[in-house]
């Protein structure tokens, strides 16, 4: 899969990751979906992890569901899910793929001393591992 971000979209993504240092942001992302997913919003929740907040994210299902309901109101796909690693690499964690559905993009930001740097995706592959997408 390959994603092509808008660059209002990347820029919300990367400042609330910063935002939120040394915790973990997570949100949600728009877009159209096609050979191409074409990302154009992106929306921060509220990170819903009880205790450390530094290694771990959660989304809650009322968020999840709002997230479905913005997506109808605006009329786009919900495509994925998008979360930050402060002073980690932006590659999915074991806990990040037992959380991970299929279909969705998830979006990881690597934030090394406050300042967003890295900015990957991954996607589930048909073996229930993380592939790489390319962002164009």
């Amino acid at each position: 899969m390959r994603l092509k971000i808008a660059p209002n979209a990347l820029e919300e993504m990367q400042k609330h990751a910063e935002a939120t240092y040394p915790n973990e942001c997570c949100g949600f992302f728009y877009g159209k979906d096609g050979e191409i997913r074409n990302i154009e919003v992106a929306k921060e929740v509220t990170n819903s992890k009880e205790g450390d907040q530094r290694r771990r994210f959660e989304v809650s299902p009322l968020d999840y569901l709002k997230a479905e309901r913005y997506a109808d109101e605006i009329g786009q796909t919900l495509l994925g899910i998008y979360h930050s690693h402060p002073e980690h690499p932006a590659i999915p964690s074991e806990h990040d793929l037992k959380q991970a559905v299929p279909f969705f993009s998830y979006i990881i930001i690597s934030v090394m001393k406050g300042k967003a740097e890295v900015t990957k995706s991954w996607q589930l592959d048909d073996a229930g591992k993380f592939e790489e997408e390319e962002i164009l």
